[in-house]
C-alpha cells in the first residue's frame, strides 16, 4: 500500500470520526455515529498495518485477533451497571500504551545512535525515520517522548484508582495525603526539571524517575475527588487518554493518530467542562483534583424517613396528572429500565403527562441515565435536561425518584458546608409528592446525607427498584 493511498484512508477514517462525534450529539443519530465509529477505527487500523514500512505481520495480526477476542468476551460479559468502570479500564490501557510506546522510541533512538551510517541506511519503518531525523528533530523528538510518557502515566493510575473507585473497591470517598496540592505540584515541578535534563542527554532514568512521579500524580489526583463527582473524572481520564495519544502521534509521525488524539481530548476536555458548569464547579479546581470535601460540619437533618408500599404509590398515581420521574444509578444497578419504560406507557395510556428529568452527572458515567432509557425505548421527546424540567415541579403531582441521591438533594442550596454545595439539582421536593425508591436508608454511593428524605411530601419506597417498579404495574388504571 503506497503511502498516498494510506494518506487517502487516513483522510476518510479522520472525516468518520468527526461525524461519529457529531453523531453521538443526539439520541436518534447515536446509532449511526457508533458505525461511522467503527468502520473509520477499521480503515485506520488496516491502513496501518498494511503500510509502507511494516514489517512482522503475522505478530501485529495476532495481536489484533487476541485483543479482538478479549473484546468480544469482556463485551458480552459486562453489565450496563459496570460500564463506567470499565470505561475507566479502557483509558488505563490508553495510557499505558502511550507509557510503552515512549520508552520504545527512547530505546530505539539510542540503539540508532551507537550505528554507523551504513547500518542507519539500511533500517525501515520506524527505526528508519529516527535514522534520518537531524539533531534538531531529534531534540523535539524527545520533549515529545517525555510529554507523552508524562500524560499516559498520569491517565494510567488516574483510571486504575478510578476504576476502583467506580468497582466499589476502593473508597468513593475524597482522600489526599498529608500536604495535598503542594505534593502534587513538587511532583510536577521535579518532572518538568527532569524534562530539562533529559533534553540535554541526561539519559533513560530521568523518563524512569519522571514515569514514576506522574504515577503519584495521576493516583493522587484522583484519590482526591469524591465520588459524587466520579462522572466529571470520567471524562476527565478520557480527555487525558486522548492528548496522550495525540503526544504519541508526534512520536511516531502518525497523522492520524494526532489527529484521533486531539479530537478525543479536545472532546473529553469540552464535556468535562460542561459538566463541571452543570454541577457549579471550577474547571481548574477539578482537573487539579480539588474537590469533593467539606469544608465545615455538615447541617443537622430533623424528622424521619416515612416508608410507602406499592399501594400507597399505585394510588397516587392514579390520581395524578403529571408525573416526573428521576432515574439515578440505583435504576442501573437493578436493571429497572425496562420496568420504567412499562410503567410509562400505562401511565400514558390511561391519560397522564409522563417526563423524565435527567441531571448531566446522574449515574456515573456522562450520558449514563439517557443511554438507559434509549435501550428500553422511552421516547425521546419525554426524556428532558435538568434546565427544560427545573421550573415545572412546582406543578408535578407526583415526582418518582428511582436510585438518585446527590442530583435531587437540597443540601446543594441549603447547606454551605456540604461537599455538593452549590451544584445545580434536580428541584424535586416542590412538587406536591415524591416518591424515593431506595433499597435502604444508607447515604448511597457518595456516602452524602440526603435531607429530601425527611420531608413532609417525602415518601420512601423500599425495596430493589425492579421489584418495586413490577409491583405498580398490574395497579396502574
Amino acid at each position: 500500500m503506497t503511502i498516498g493511498i494510506v494518506s487517502a484512508v487516513y483522510v476518510s477514517a479522520a472525516v468518520l470520526f468527526i461525524l461519529s462525534l457529531g453523531g453521538l450529539s443526539g439520541q436518534e443519530s447515536a446509532k449511526r455515529a457508533v458505525w461511522y465509529g467503527i468502520v473509520g477505527m477499521a480503515l485506520a487500523v488496516f491502513a496501518t498495518v498494511f503500510g509502507p514500512g511494516v514489517g512482522n505481520w503475522f505478530v501485529i495480526l495476532m495481536m489484533i485477533a487476541g485483543g479482538s477476542v478479549l473484546g468480544t468476551y469482556v463485551a458480552s460479559r459486562v453489565q450496563m451497571t459496570e460500564m463506567p468502570q470499565l470505561v475507566a479500564a479502557l483509558h488505563s490501557f490508553v495510557g499505558l500504551a502511550a507509557v510503552f510506546i515512549g520508552f520504545n522510541a527512547h530505546m530505539e533512538a539510542a540503539n540508532i545512535a551507537g550505528m554507523d551510517e551504513a547500518a542507519r541506511s539500511a533500517l525501515s519503518g520506524f527505526a528508519g525515520i529516527l535514522a534520518h531525523k537531524s539533531p534538531v528533530e531529534l531534540a523535539i523528538m524527545k520533549v515529545e517522548v517525555f510529554l507523552g510518557v508524562f500524560i499516559g502515566a498520569v491517565t494510567f493510575t488516574g483510571s486504575v484508582v478510578a476504576f476502583g473507585k467506580l468497582a466499589g473497591k476502593v473508597d468513593g470517598k475524597a482522600s489526599k495525603l498529608p500536604g495535598g496540592h503542594f505534593l502534587n505540584a513538587a511532583a510536577a515541578i521535579l518532572s518538568l526539571l527532569l524534562l530539562m535534563m533529559y533534553a540535554n542527554g541526561a539519559g533513560a532514568w530521568t523518563l524512569i524517575a519522571m514515569t514514576l512521579l506522574a504515577g503519584f500524580i495521576g493516583y493522587h489526583l484522583i484519590m482526591g475527588i469524591g465520588g459524587a463527582d466520579m462522572p466529571v473524572v470520567v471524562s476527565m481520564l478520557n480527555s487525558y487518554s486522548g492528548w496522550a495519544a495525540a503526544a504519541i502521534g508526534f512520536t511516531l509521525g502518525n497523522d492520524l493518530l494526532i489527529v484521533t488524539g486531539a479530537l478525543v481530548g479536545s472532546s473529553g476536555a469540552i464535556l468535562s467542562y460542561i459538566m463541571c458548569k452543570a454541577m457549579n464547579r471550577s474547571f481548574i479546581s477539578v482537573i487539579l483534583g480539588g474537590f469533593g470535601g467539606t469544608t465545615g460540619p455538615a447541617m443537622e437533618i430533623s424528622g424521619e424517613q416515612i416508608a410507602i408500599d406499592a399501594d400507597g404509590v399505585a394510588s397516587a398515581l392514579n390520581d395524578a396528572d403529571s408525573v416526573v420521574i428521576v432515574p439515578g444509578y440505583g435504576m442501573a444497578v437493578a436493571q429497572a429500565q425496562q420496568s420504567v419504560s412499562e410503567l410509562t406507557r400505562k401511565l400514558r395510556a390511561a391519560g397522564k403527562t409522563v417526563r423524565f428529568a435527567i441531571h448531566p452527572v446522574a449515574g456515573r458515567l456522562p450520558g449514563h441515565m439517557n443511554v438507559l432509557l434509549a435501550e428500553a425505548k422511552v421516547p425521546y421527546d419525554i426524556v428532558l435536561e435538568m434546565d427544560e424540567i427545573n421550573d415545572d415541579f412546582p406543578n408535578a403531582d407526583v415526582v418518582i425518584v428511582i436510585g438518585s441521591n446527590d442530583i435531587v438533594n437540597p443540601a446543594a442550596q441549603e447547606d454551605p458546608n456540604s461537599p455538593i454545595a452549590g451544584m445545580p439539582v434536580l428541584e424535586v421536593w416542590k412538587a406536591k409528592q415524591v416518591f424515593v425508591s431506595k433499597r435502604g436508608q444508607g447515604t448511597g454511593y457518595s456516602g452524602i446525607e440526603n435531607p429530601l428524605f425527611y420531608k413532609d411530601n417525602t415518601r420512601m419506597f423500599y425495596g430493589d427498584a425492579k421489584k418495586s417498579i413490577d409491583q405498580l404495574l398490574p395497579m396502574i388504571s
